[in-house]
């Protein structure tokens, strides 16, 4: 346990069955009355064998089958979407990940042309990724798109902001404005679609309505419904990462675009502390797109949850040919998880490290030393800001 919370005394008729050096009480159950509990995350990856001991209490006590299947909640997630829409019509933030992503395509196949999809390419994107959506939407599955590239107001906006939390909050509201003004475009429009996860709920609000503290204050674009007497449409609600992805499968998403790792709302904005400049959020597409070639040339994409570079404000020497150079220094995150909410570093083969931190340096002119970052999710979070 990692969190200062401890059992110190049992109730009557409760036996202890598992210990840690931390947790004296990891373990206990009452079998006369069937309870069983934990004092640990038996659904985290750093568990060992959690998931056999949820798959034991799920199908030997609670007696459930486990016959579930992603093809059920996809056709029960269209019949509940022409439901709720009926003739209506659904506007959907799309922002290029997987998530909102997988959620326009079911949307699409619920209800057709009833649906419009705006884009807005906040110029924080990586590098050729506001391409590859319009592509994917506009070629592929001739889905309505409207694609907004509003890069100079996001980054005009942000010019001489540094503290994290006004950054989000700019991107935010700039978000909602853009994207209030291009959805009144579509007529009749009466649904906002969102791909809000599981996890977006949990560490931004309170599921069933409970205290809950705020660890993201970023996800999609709050108070855009009743600004604009809209009623949301969240297909993926109750989901995590992996089974967005497995219904992004089932679906016939192309798997380079399902298996993407995911990308924060802000975008680059909260990858380069400090000042954001066009200059910066160049020499960081530059950097995040070798750090990527790399990993997928190593055939290690689809094992890391998420890895990218942040641009540090920090600047430090180094030497070019004969010249002296003083310039940022880049670090390098990479994250294993199943569902965002824990995370372990990557450890990486040193000599990948080494030659991926000098083709940065050699390709990417602003960067003069590259840090790996080797911080777990707790205590730290994934991002950086």
């Amino acid at each position: 346990m990692s969190h200062g919370d401890r059992v110190t005394q049992l109730p009557k008729g409760f036996n202890v069955i598992g210990t840690s050096e931390n947790a004296p009480f990891a373990i206990a159950v009452d079998e006369k009355r069937r309870y069983y509990t934990t004092m640990f995350h038996p659904e985290v990856v750093h568990t060992p064998d959690g998931a056999k001991l949820l798959e034991n209490f799920v199908k030997k006590i609670a007696g459930l089958k486990g016959d579930w299947t992603m093809a059920a909640l996809r056709a029960e997630q269209i019949a509940k979407i022409r439901a709720q829409v009926g003739t209506g019509r659904v506007i959907c933030g799309l922002s290029g990940g997987v998530d909102s992503s997988v959620a326009a395509v079911l949307i699409h196949e619920a209800i057709g042309d009833q649906l419009t999809c705006v884009f807005v390419d906040t110029g924080l994107m990586r590098a050729n990724e506001a391409d590859e959506v319009v592509n994917l939407f506009r070629n592929h599955y001739n889905i309505p798109l409207i694609h907004v590239d509003a890069g100079e107001e996001f980054l005009g906006g942000l010019a001489g902001v540094t503290d994290p939390e006004t950054k989000r909050k700019f991107i935010g509201k700039t978000f909602i404005d853009i994207f209030e003004r291009e959805a009144n475009k579509v007529d009749g429009a009466n649904f906002l679609a969102q791909g809000t996860l599981y996890p977006d709920v949990i560490e931004s609000v309170s599921f069933d309505g409970g205290p809950s503290v705020t660890i993201k204050s970023h996800h999609n674009v709050g108070g855009l419904p009743e600004k604009m007497n809209l009623k949301l449409v969240e297909p993926l609600r109750e989901l995590f990462k992996d089974e967005v992805r497995a219904l992004g499968r089932e679906l016939g998403l192309p798997p380079a675009f399902v298996g993407r790792h995911p990308f924060p709302g802000p975008g680059l904005a909260i990858r380069i502390p400090g000042e954001i400049t066009p200059e910066r959020v160049a020499i960081l597409q530059k950097a995040d797109a070798i750090y990527l070639d790399e990993i997928r040339k190593a055939g290690l994409y689809d094992k890391i949850w998420q890895a990218f570079a942040v641009l540090l404000p920090v600047r430090s020497v180094g030497v070019m040919g004969d010249a002296r150079t003083y310039e940022s220094v880049l670090a390098l995150r990479a994250v294993t998880s199943t569902d965002g909410m824990t995370a372990d570093f990557y450890q990486f083969d040193m000599n990948f490290l080494g030659r991926t931190a000098t083709r940065i340096i050699n390709e990417v002119k602003g960067v003069s030393r590259v840090v790996y970052d080797v911080t777990s999710k707790p205590p730290g979070t994934i991002e950086w800001e």
